[in-house]
């Protein structure tokens, strides 16, 4: 996953390989990365999504202070970061939007696996704005294996214009492509060198303040249903996955080769498709499964060097 660029370079060398611990901390950020958005769409049942995207970056946002301010972490200096900052939080907070409302429209195992399209972005951008960050022979051919993947998940919804994913789709599509450009966007600004944690708290923070008043403007019903199911769901959505998840990424990539634990992000599409077979009952379909391969085999190959 892209948040390692996040992250300033350890002021000690990491250990050059992965041990059991890591490699079990890695599984289940993956696994949390994969759920993510079966449980967005449970609580989208429940909870307007913008609105729900709005207070997911609040409580997630407090947490993520709460932890700085316990490790003593430094917010608020004067380090030429305030611009870039609110950017990256407006490309974010655009980025979740789309996410929420395209997942009302496709299914949550098709939606992840458009996601993961975004280390690509990156990898154009980073090519063209980022020196010594080219592209090489292996990441093309990881590019067009995740290319030829999109094609086929792509095909399937444009074989039937009139099918509701065929939307979603493209939604997610364009949710992958702003997630690479924050991701650029953080690597060639001050962003690349302050805490991470600062970096995620300027995305929670426009956000929430974005995000609230757009649902007002958008006259949406706000609070629909809070079945257990949905609560449970948004819990989960800020409290594993847009806090513990990023922490525990965010420690991994100071203590172990980000190059070592990045390829393991091909992981959370495949636990992605699963969890929507599982949690919603989602079909495999065969040019699904096609994709997922292909898209999961790029992103291992750009990550290899």
């Amino acid at each position: 996953m892209s948040l390692g660029d996040k992250v300033a370079s350890p002021s000690f060398a990491p250990a050059d390989r992965l041990d059991l611990r890591a490699m079990l901390v890695l599984l289940a950020c993956c696994a949390s990365w994969g759920i993510n958005q079966s449980a967005i769409k449970i609580a989208n049942a429940g909870i307007s999504p913008v609105l729900q995207v709005g207070l997911r970056s609040i409580l997630a946002g407090v947490l993520v202070y709460a932890w700085a301010a316990a490790r003593g972490v430094k917010l608020f200096e004067r380090d030429g970061t305030l611009w870039p900052g609110i950017v990256c939080g407006l490309l974010f907070a655009v980025e979740f939007l789309i996410i929420y409302i395209g997942l009302n429209y496709t299914e949550a195992s098709r939606g992840i696996v458009f996601l993961y399209l975004a280390p690509f972005v990156v990898a154009f951008g980073s090519h063209s704005l980022i020196p010594g960050d080219r592209l090489t022979m292996l990441k093309t051919i990881g590019l067009a294996a995740a290319l030829s993947g999109l094609a086929v998940a792509m095909g399937e919804s444009f074989a039937a214009p009139g099918r509701p994913t065929l939307i979603g789709d493209l939604l997610c599509v364009a949710a992958a492509v702003l997630w690479g450009a924050t991701t650029v966007l953080i690597r060639i600004t001050p962003l690349r060198a302050v805490a991470p944690e600062k970096t995620l708290l300027y995305q929670l923070g426009v956000s929430a303040i974005v995000l609230p008043p757009a649902s007002l403007a958008m006259g949406e019903p706000g609070f629909v249903d809070l079945s257990p199911p949905v609560l449970i769901a948004f819990v989960y959505t800020f409290s594993v996955v847009a806090f513990a998840s990023y922490i525990a990424w965010f420690w991994l990539v100071r203590h172990y080769p980000p190059t070592r634990i990045s390829a393991f992000t091909f992981l959370s599409p495949v636990f992605g498709v699963i969890a929507g077979n599982l949690m919603l009952g989602e079909a495999f379909t065969p040019s699904l499964v096609l994709a997922l391969g292909l898209i999961a085999f790029g992103i291992y190959l750009v990550n290899r060097n």
